[in-house]
């Protein structure tokens, strides 16, 4: 069959040797698009509704990246608070322009790390600002080692997205973060926890396909290849709404 369009965003980056910022996406996102049936496409930023919309109107399908940077937590009526790493304003409103205008579509998305919690933000949740700080007994989430390799289990819950896309039960999951999402919205179902009770993974009840997962999936294909379900999922999702 045809491979849907899917969208990806990427992130920004000003080179100290150049006098041009550059885009970059790391290469697993593109690659786990291609294996799970799609055809990648990176979204430049812009602040131009009607080009936010255009991008929207080509893609079945969104990715949100993740990336070294914090959500600002004016996103989420916050102040900033010991512990908060740097900020990406204008990639931040950016994505969240584009989350917006897709669950507006019903179209399928994606949030991967950072992008879950930018995913969570707009359907109304909050943030830990940071991990060790704020969540009584929770471990590092920031592992050291190389991130093909997990770091530590989840529970997939039952009866979810997440489950169709991998199963439920225990899943070994790498993790790279050192936020997480606190409340998670409106129409939001918690989908994956670690044994610590930090939420792993979210996906919206009012849209036919919105999930989040705290971990770098497109990372471990080659390691725990069931992770590619979902890339599969939002693939699959992407196909049936372009019909």
């Amino acid at each position: 069959p045809r491979r849907p369009n899917i969208g990806l965003s990427p992130d920004w980056a000003q080179p100290a040797d150049s006098a041009f910022p550059r885009y970059e996406l790391k290469v697993p996102y593109a690659e786990a698009v291609f294996r799970a049936g799609g055809l990648p496409f990176v979204l430049p930023y812009t602040d131009d509704p009607s080009c936010v919309d255009a991008y929207l109107e080509r893609v079945s399908g969104l990715v949100v990246t993740g990336g070294a940077f914090d959500i600002p937590p004016s996103a989420y009526g916050e102040e900033a608070r010991e512990g908060m790493g740097p900020l990406k304003e204008g990639r931040t409103a950016f994505e969240a322009q584009l989350i917006r205008g897709a669950l507006k579509r019903n179209l399928p998305v994606l949030g991967v790390c950072g992008g879950m919690q930018l995913l969570a933000v707009v359907l109304g949740g909050t943030l830990f600002q940071d991990i060790l700080r704020e969540v009584p007994g929770a471990r590092d989430h920031e592992q050291k080692h190389d991130r093909t390799q997990p770091q530590h289990p989840v529970e997939v819950k039952n009866g979810t997205l997440l489950a169709e896309a991998v199963g439920h039960g225990q899943l070994m999951v790498n993790s790279t973060h050192h936020q997480a999402v606190n409340k998670p919205g409106t129409d939001v179902a918690v989908s994956a926890v670690s044994p610590d009770g930090v939420v792993e993974a979210i996906e919206s009840t009012a849209h036919a396909f919105a999930l989040g997962v705290q971990w770098h999936p497109e990372l471990m294909l080659g390691t725990i290849p069931v992770h590619l379900g979902v890339y599969k999922s939002l693939v699959q999702k992407a196909r049936e709404h372009r019909r």
